[in-house]
């Protein structure tokens, strides 16, 4: 166990190339700026994304994944390195609540954000309890696995993608047919990067993607009239430095029994971070996973009580960490601050909203997809045995029950596919149970 709350952070010696740099161990000053840098960029494309689906202002979501960076690197004790950034798991909840359908800001955005921070109270409560659980017997992960084994966390996952599949269809249709062949274009020059570049523009694959479908719908409509131009006067006119536009919580039950299910999405992101940080650097850091729950629950309540979106731990900077192999926990307060200081741009902000919504709509056509096949991926990597009825049975149900959004009404409580979907997986992996 630590001698002390915070670590000394050795000076490491990265003069052999692939030497791995430890949590507790820096690099020179000049070269953490340079990879906290990397992180921001990395984190960028969907932290973006994700407050643009969802109607809320991506300048407030930047500035919030920075300060709550910071928040779970204080509650994690510096221990963890983590990038928090928008969390995608809202986004169906989100504009279930509030009935955003794109183009602009969301109306009703408070009563999400009065959700998300009931949402992050739960997250942080179930942190709480491992952390107990954990101080006491060092089983809280036991705990959580048991609670939420891979065929569950599997069902759960992919069925945040499959139930906003309908939204993203509808955003790929777009008006016209330039509009649909725009959505195309940006689902290819997504695929074109994940598949025939390497490395880091590989890795940046969403915010690589993003910029050439941009470069090409300006070309077609700037250029050649053929849909609706970019307009860059908002640019132009917006300051470098101001306020991001805040926003204050409306707390409605109906809202909340819709949101709060998704702490279950968000516990199972944050385990399998550190479990996945765990396995790179070669050092135990489950004894940090109630700590690290509460970061990042305390967080997601904060980004809400402010007009930011939920958070959470994100697989794009454990993606630099597996190239890099340079885990240092002072390049993500590095990147923290970077963030921070992007988020109180306008000018940064405007540059993000002429953003065309083809080009939206095309790229939540992948990320969505994403989604439901990251969730496939955690029963293939935990070689869920799929001969066993039990999980057959838990993961044909969920999905079903997600993908179709089966709603349940309890007087004023509402709880939409899913909460579903996810409550319905856990209770009816436990009911299957059988003793051996």
């Amino acid at each position: 166990m630590p001698n002390s709350y915070f670590p000394r952070w050795r000076l490491a010696d990265d003069a052999e190339p692939g030497v791995i740099i430890a949590p507790d161990e820096r690099l020179s000053w000049p070269k953490n700026v340079a990879m906290g840098a990397q992180h921001v960029v990395a984190m960028f494309g969907s932290t973006v994304l994700a407050p643009l689906l969802m109607g809320f202002d991506p300048n407030v979501a930047i500035l919030m994944s920075g300060i709550g960076t910071l928040i779970f690197f204080l509650f994690v004790g510096g221990r963890v390195p983590s990038y928090l950034g928008s969390s995608f798991a809202f986004i169906g909840g989100v504009i279930a609540v509030t009935g955003y359908a794109g183009g602009g800001a969301n109306a009703n955005i408070g009563v999400a954000l009065g959700a998300i921070i009931a949402c992050g109270l739960a997250y942080t409560l179930i942190g709480v309890i491992v952390w107990i659980v954990n101080a006491r017997a060092g089983g809280g992960a036991n705990w959580i696995d048991t609670l939420m084994p891979p065929v569950v966390t599997g069902a759960v996952v992919a069925v945040i993608g499959l139930n906003l599949a309908p939204i993203a269809a509808k955003g790929a249709m777009g008006a016209s047919g330039f509009d649909s062949v725009m959505a195309i274009v940006t689902i290819l020059c997504v695929g074109g990067i994940a598949v025939y570049t390497k490395g880091m523009v590989q890795r940046l694959l969403i915010l690589v993607g993003l910029i050439l479908a941009c470069v090409v719908y300006a070309i077609c409509a700037n250029g050649m009239g053929l849909g609706k131009p970019i307009d860059f006067s908002a640019v132009s006119a917006a300051a470098w430095f101001g306020l991001p536009h805040f926003a204050a919580p409306v707390f409605k039950a109906e809202a909340m029994g819709l949101i709060v299910p998704v702490a279950i999405i968000l516990v199972a992101e944050n385990l399998g971070h550190v479990k996945a940080v765990s396995a790179m650097t070669g050092q135990d850091l489950d004894r940090y996973l109630g700590r690290a729950f509460v970061g990042d629950g305390v967080a997601t309540m904060v980004s809400g009580a402010v007009g930011g979106t939920g958070v959470t731990t994100y697989a794009e900077n454990i993606g630099v960490m597996a190239v890099t192999r340079i885990y240092s926990t002072l390049v993500f307060v590095i990147a923290a601050l970077i963030a921070i200081v992007l988020g109180f741009s306008p000018k940064f902000g405007a540059l993000i909203q002429t953003i065309p919504a083809p080009v939206l709509g095309g790229m939540s056509v992948v990320v969505f997809g994403l989604i439901a096949i990251a969730g496939a991926r955690i029963w293939v990597v935990n070689q869920v045995d799929f001969s066993d009825n039990r999980n057959l049975i838990v993961a044909a149900v969920t999905l079903v029950l997600g993908a179709g959004d089966f709603t349940v009404k309890l007087g004023n409580f509402t709880l939409g596919g899913i909460g579903t979907a996810t409550f319905g997986a856990i209770i009816l992996y436990a009911l299957l149970r059988r003793k051996k």
